[in-house]
């Protein structure tokens, strides 16, 4: 009996680090072909794992499995040298829809949930985690329009997002 109820205890929490956040739906209409390639770090919710970097990217590929490869790198000017981390995504549900599980590190994942998107360009999104801890903006480009970022954080702020500990990625 304490095998089976640690077994669902870990089913529990493994499933639930790929979850949605309270009152956080995915993007419809998502067109993975179009998301992929490079995007610019804009600003993101402190994390360890990025902690201390700048200049980050992600570039996203298909991978032969059907899935996405993920690609982030991130410039550490304390350490002065360039980190990187090889990621794989597929899809939770549909296709068609911007909810997506991440692996960094074997069998373990974490929800991608692309929660705002340009439709008609791909250029820029609004991207969170399984909790309201994880939240990126993301653009094609360095630096996005202001109008179009104080957009982005209002959406994350009504969302319940603490939008004020947003740190703003440099980009040279």
């Amino acid at each position: 009996m304490k095998k089976s109820g640690l077994l669902l205890l870990l089913l529990a929490c493994l499933t639930g680090c790929v979850g949605l956040p309270d009152n956080v739906k995915p993007v419809e209409n998502f067109q993975v072909e179009r998301y992929l390639g490079k995007w610019y770090e804009i600003a993101r919710l402190d994390h360890s794992f990025e902690r201390g970097l700048n200049q980050i990217t992600a570039d996203y590929s298909l991978r032969d499995d059907g899935g996405v490869r993920v690609l982030n790198r991130g410039f550490s000017a304390a350490e002065n040298k360039w980190e990187e981390a090889e990621g794989k995504a597929y899809f939770v549900g549909e296709p068609d829809q911007g909810y997506l599980k991440v692996s960094f590190f074997g069998p373990f994942y974490g929800s991608y949930v692309v929660i705002e998107l340009d439709h008609e360009h791909y250029q820029y999104a609004l991207v969170c985690g399984p909790d309201k801890s994880y939240l990126w903006i993301l653009a094609r480009t360095p630096a996005l329009d202001e109008n179009i970022l104080n957009a982005l954080i209002a959406k994350a702020a009504a969302l319940g997002f603490d939008t004020g500990k947003l740190i703003m990625v440099e980009h040279q």
